[in-house]
């Protein structure tokens, strides 16, 4: 089937109810998702029936965050209280605010100076002091999504306070994150421990409703590949009759893909997850501008190659957009990813529709 078939301009406003989008990552590139998202989503309090919903086509957001962070703020909250890192949760928290101007300001606010103060974010210490009054990170989480008035809900990928462990070409043992992110050996293998840490059931619940499930933009084996670790989740996305589909990273990342192209990219979520967890790769097809490349290849980063032809042959449908942002950094597009994430969508309610029919016609003849 030709991708312009699959994915017409529309994006499906059409559906009586809201197209079902599980996003999975963390760090800035899920942020980046989630807000452009957010436009599609019916506001909170917002009536089914409101002119405003009917304008535009509406979505159910859930996105999963990685929960791996040992550096910088969230690193010292893990350490001295025992939570889980609050920082990738707090900016998807920002992300599908309501308010973006005051709330999300104070959430992101970083204290300057101050004894034991100086480096926190106003958002983190929050969410910690919930997670401590509650008991509960999960519902630290939930209700700060009250507070923030939030376009969706959010779930951190486990409830276990786990370690990130990497295994590098040369055979060597590299843990913690933060250590991993700035490893110079090519990792081969990333693993959770303890390994048979459990996501939340929401999550599963979410995963199996979804029209389509979104892998990052984000740092491949730091953000996005951990959320795949965690017991149940790669098998409850195999199963889904959803589209999946991979945003890939616009530069390489020093210390962690160093050289790797897209399809490198993608092999080492297949090697993770299996094979039947991606359907589509959604590659940049823009220019990034030279003066952002200089700046950028002083860093040892350079934009990822799109080897499409080694993605077609990985049995994968190759999406190329114009994603990238006009900014002074390398950044995507938040409203640009949302609209090939709704499209997308659209057609995985249309292909869960049709899988749902076969089904029916199956069980009718058989009766």
């Amino acid at each position: 089937m030709r991708l312009s078939n699959l994915l017409p301009s529309s994006s499906g406003a059409a559906f009586p109810t809201p197209l079902r989008i599980v996003c999975i990552g963390g760090g800035t590139g899920l942020s980046t998702v989630l807000k452009g998202l957010k436009r599609y989503a019916r506001a909170p309090g917002e009536r089914a029936g409101s002119d405003s919903s009917v304008r535009r086509p509406l979505v159910e957001i859930t996105a999963v965050v990685t929960v791996t962070d040992d550096g910088g703020s969230s690193g010292r909250l893990r350490r001295e209280f025992d939570v889980l890192p609050p920082g990738d949760i707090r900016n998807c928290l920002v992300a599908l605010s309501e308010d973006e101007a005051l709330l999300s300001r104070l959430f992101q606010y970083r204290f300057p100076a101050g004894r034991g103060l100086k480096g926190h974010s106003f958002g983190n210490l929050f969410l910690t002091a919930l997670s401590n009054l509650t008991g509960d990170f999960s519902q630290a989480v939930k209700l700060s999504s009250e507070v923030l008035a939030s376009y969706g809900r959010i779930y951190p990928s486990t409830d276990s306070n786990v370690v990130l462990e990497a295994t590098l070409e040369n055979g060597e043992k590299v843990t913690g994150e933060t250590r991993i992110s700035h490893s110079r050996k090519r990792i081969v293998r990333i693993e959770l421990n303890p390994a048979r840490c459990m996501p939340l059931p929401e999550t599963l619940e979410a995963i199996a409703q979804a029209d389509l499930i979104s892998f990052g933009p984000g740092s491949l084996f730091t953000s996005v590949i951990p959320n795949l670790l965690v017991k149940g989740i790669a098998q409850a996305i195999c199963r889904s009759e959803g589209i999946k589909a991979y945003f890939v990273n616009l530069m390489s990342q020093p210390g962690e893909t160093g050289n790797f192209t897209a399809a490198d990219h993608v092999e080492a979520i297949l090697d993770h997850g299996g094979q039947k967890i991606l359907d589509f790769v959604v590659l940049n097809s823009q220019l990034i501008g030279r003066s952002l490349q200089r700046k950028y290849a002083a860093l040892q980063a350079f934009p990822v190659a799109n080897d499409s032809s080694r993605l077609g042959a990985l049995g994968l449908r190759v999406l190329p957009r114009e994603l990238v942002a006009e900014s002074e950094v390398v950044r995507h597009d938040p409203d640009r990813m949302a609209e090939v994430v709704v499209q997308l969508a659209a057609a995985g309610r249309r292909r869960r529709r049709r899988l749902l029919e076969a089904k029916r016609r199956m069980a009718a003849a058989g009766a």
